[in-house]
């Protein structure tokens, strides 16, 4: 089936990025995803499976999704193909010369326990007139549109802001059995990623097939078995080369690699950077 898709986009994600996206029919998202950037997802139509962290959220019309820095995430189709959303990446300097309250009141919806959030419906059609008039501006290309859209995001972030008290934050995906198991073995992953992890290993340590791990592990979470403890792994060693002065082969230990290698390969084909020139340019 041919999926058309429209776009619409602006910027750059250190500073600001906004994408609108049409598309009319199916989509999952197939890079291996985590950033150093916040990221604002808004669904405007349609329904989505959100993958974070550990589990899966289901994403309806009008609801906003926030993603931390370094969280791993990836969208998955849902009932419907067709769907409409907006994504927003930023750092720090969209807050500017604001004020550390200000600064802080704006980051307030990334630090809390939760992600989906379901805004009061007087907010959540005032978050979409916002969001659809900043896309106007980005289209046009009117002066001063870089501005615009600046202004909008920081409003948006101050309007969810005021208003987490009064929203919903979306529950986990109701889980089967199987989704439960999932769900239990990424968790595992997450804490023992420096150990040895095999599929036939952890597959009799859940009392599940190894094909049908495999299978359901790429279906409830996006993500491939071993790609996912691969992204895992290399995240951790982004953090200890660029937080630490440890050395690269002691990093690609620490973070669960027997081969150096094997290290220097998976780091490079997630950052396109080598992990020397990675600790080089975060320094």
């Amino acid at each position: 089936m041919h999926t058309a898709i429209q776009y619409v986009r602006y910027g750059s994600p250190y500073e600001l990025f906004v994408e609108n996206a049409k598309r009319s029919g199916p989509f999952t998202m197939t890079d291996e995803h985590y950033h150093r950037y916040y990221e604002i997802y808004y669904l405007h139509a349609g329904n989505r499976l959100y993958f974070i962290h550990d589990q899966t959220y289901p994403v309806e019309q009008g609801d906003l999704v926030f993603i931390n820095k370094q969280v791993l995430h990836k969208t998955l189709q849902a009932t419907s193909a067709a769907h409409e959303r907006t994504i927003i990446h930023f750092n720090e300097a969209i807050s500017g010369s604001l004020s550390q309250p200000l600064q802080e009141l704006m980051l307030r919806p990334f630090n809390r326990h939760g992600f989906v959030l379901r805004l009061p419906y007087q907010q959540q059609l005032a978050i979409d007139q916002l969001i659809r008039k900043m896309i106007h501006e980005i289209g046009q290309r009117e002066p001063g549109f870089e501005l615009i859209a600046k202004l909008a995001v920081q409003e948006l972030l101050v309007t969810t802001a005021r208003n987490l008290q009064d929203s919903l934050l979306v529950p986990a995906q109701s889980e089967t059995a199987i989704h439960g198991k999932i769900f239990e073995i990424v968790r595992h992953i997450n804490h023992h990623f420096s150990e040895p992890l095999r599929l036939n290993d952890l597959a009799q340590q859940y009392f599940i097939s190894p094909h049908y791990l495999s299978r359901m592990f790429k279906a409830v979470t996006g993500f491939a078995f071993s790609d996912y403890i691969v992204l895992t792994r290399i995240k951790e060693a982004q953090r200890l080369l660029q937080e630490t002065a440890k050395s690269i082969s002691d990093i690609a230990i620490q973070t669960g690699f027997d081969n150096f290698s094997h290290f220097g390969k998976s780091f490079k084909r997630v950052t396109q950077l080598s992990p020397r020139e990675y600790r080089k340019k975060m320094s």
